[in-house]
């Protein structure tokens, strides 16, 4: 990027503020809609938001990672407070795993995420992108049974992304597919360079326009054209929160009288794993992103989002992680700094105790809008063009990511294009590691550089293929370690040489 990074606080503001309301605005629904996924109180979702928000924000050294309640964790929290039978008790394991996540950064647990390749990095944010696409044509629609923020494939309903799909255009609302398409035309057009040319342009946030228009066009609807007019089951929901209530009213404090009993531990555990999992995953994808190529450092990551499960577990949040979608939108609004991520906490915590009444005029079309913008940057054809042209050790395991997050869900997707970039990293080590040339019938097969036992097999191979009454040549001058599997390979082949009269000649190999 050649423009450069001020370290001026105020200069990054104009960046910065205007994506925290874009990133407020996709979070809300989030929170509340994986909250009520999760059979959790709708505030903890917020409360989740928040913390991971202003907490996270504080502590974390990433520029452009936004954190909070994720989708990946509902079903995890969904069985656990069921099983545990009381959510005070399941915000003491929340706090256990923030404990946890603490001892995984000073353990170097971190380095994890080092280890996840480029290419299926790149597969999942395309995947996450399409996803985003997938999901939010019901709720653009006016079809909104399945609850925001959902990213796996098979459905609590039993339905899949493919067939709500179908199914949401046997509902649909006439208001909030007006309300949907005038909010993508407005998102379209800010982006176009003839608009950018004006500051106004270039800070005022679309998102804010496009919910402030969905507000008015609906409000417009129920006074001129009640057959248009979006109801309250398609609107953001509080579900009958009381906009008198105090603010202590949002927390719960955590039950920890049950600590002796052992599912405490493990869905502490197990909620540590998967929260450390799902971040390391995010920031990778979040460095890959950010323009200006900063690394975040993995240790200080998981000990950030430790701190800040421990408080959310403590005043009633649901556990926190750093999430793909919201840290998408943070980037594709063009924040700078962590001033973005702190912000949207803050707006979160701040409207929806201040105004919820508001917050409840807005129709999740208008929503939907933004997340299938937000959608079509993160799985831009530009990015598949692009990976085609790496070759098929790149694009196969991006596509393959790409397929397997699509019908499953982030981890086993991830999980699955990791196997496929191992087995053509392994592919390629292994034809690269022994090399065979022949002028007429003399051969020569180098080692290019130290063989295992997992060399044998292609080693083997290329022994079988020299014909008899040849002379063969093996060099291990450039091999400072080769493995006993492979030195009585080529023992054995010696001897059966003999029989073919092939004449072997060893150069820097001992057996």
């Amino acid at each position: 990027m050649s423009e450069k990074l001020s370290n001026k606080l105020f200069d990054n503001l104009a960046f910065d503020l205007p994506a925290a309301v874009v990133v407020f605005l996709v979070a809300l629904p989030l929170c509340l809609g994986i909250a009520l996924a999760s059979g959790a109180p709708l505030y903890s979702g917020v409360l989740a938001g928040v913390v991971g928000g202003i907490v996270v924000g504080a502590l974390s050294r990433s520029s452009l990672s936004v954190s909070g309640p994720a989708a990946g964790l509902t079903s995890i929290v969904f069985v656990a407070i069921q099983d545990l039978g009381s959510f005070s008790v399941f915000l003491s394991c929340v706090v256990l795993a923030g404990v946890l996540q603490v001892l995984f950064g000073f353990l170097k647990a971190g380095l994890i995420g080092h280890f996840v390749p480029v290419a299926v990095i790149k597969g999942m944010l395309a995947a996450i992108g399409l996803i985003l696409i997938l999901k939010q044509i019901p709720h653009a629609v006016g079809y909104d049974v399945d609850f925001e923020g959902d990213e796996s494939f098979l459905q609590a309903d039993g339905k899949n992304t493919f067939s709500d799909i179908l199914e949401a255009f046997n509902y649909l609302t006439p208001g909030a597919i007006v309300i949907a398409i005038i909010s993508l035309i407005i998102l379209i057009l800010w982006e176009r360079p003839f608009l950018k040319r004006f500051k106004f342009f270039q800070v005022f946030p679309a998102a804010l326009l496009v919910v402030f228009v969905g507000i008015v066009l609906n409000l417009l609807f129920r006074k001129y054209f009640p057959a248009l007019e979006v109801q309250a089951s398609h609107l953001v929901n509080f579900s009958g929160t009381s906009e008198s209530a105090h603010f202590t009213d949002f927390f719960t404090f955590p039950d920890f009288s049950r600590l002796g009993e052992s599912k405490i531990y493990i869905t502490a555990v197990t909620l540590a794993l998967v929260a450390s999992l799902e971040t390391l995953l995010c920031i990778e994808a979040a460095d890959k992103l950010d323009p200006f190529k900063r690394i975040t450092p993995l240790n200080h990551e998981l000990k950030s989002q430790g701190i800040a499960n421990m408080v959310s577990g403590f005043i009633g949040g649901l556990p926190v992680t750093s999430v793909i979608v919201r840290t998408s939108a943070n980037i594709a609004s063009g924040a700078r700094t962590k001033v973005s991520a702190i912000t949207h906490g803050v707006l979160l915590s701040l409207t929806v105790v201040l105004i919820p009444f508001v917050l409840e005029l807005i129709p999740l079309a208008c929503l939907a809008a933004i997340l299938l913008a937000v959608g079509y940057k993160l799985t831009s054809i530009k990015l598949f063009k692009e990976m085609f042209t790496k070759g098929y050790s790149q694009f196969i395991p991006f596509i393959v990511t790409v397929i397997a997050i699509l019908f499953s869900d982030l981890l086993i997707g991830v999980f699955i294009g990791i196997l496929v970039s191992v087995f053509f990293t392994l592919s390629a080590n292994f034809k690269e590691a022994i090399i065979l040339v022949n002028q007429g019938n003399n051969y020569l097969i180098s080692f290019t550089k130290d063989l295992s036992f997992l060399h044998k097999a292609t080693l083997r191979s290329k022994l079988q293929t020299i014909p008899a009454n040849s002379a063969l040549t093996i060099d291990g001058t450039q091999s400072r370690s080769i493995d006993n599997d492979i030195k009585e390979s080529i023992e054995d082949f010696i001897h059966e040489g003999k029989s073919k009269n092939i004449h072997v000649e060893l150069k820097n190999v001992s057996i």
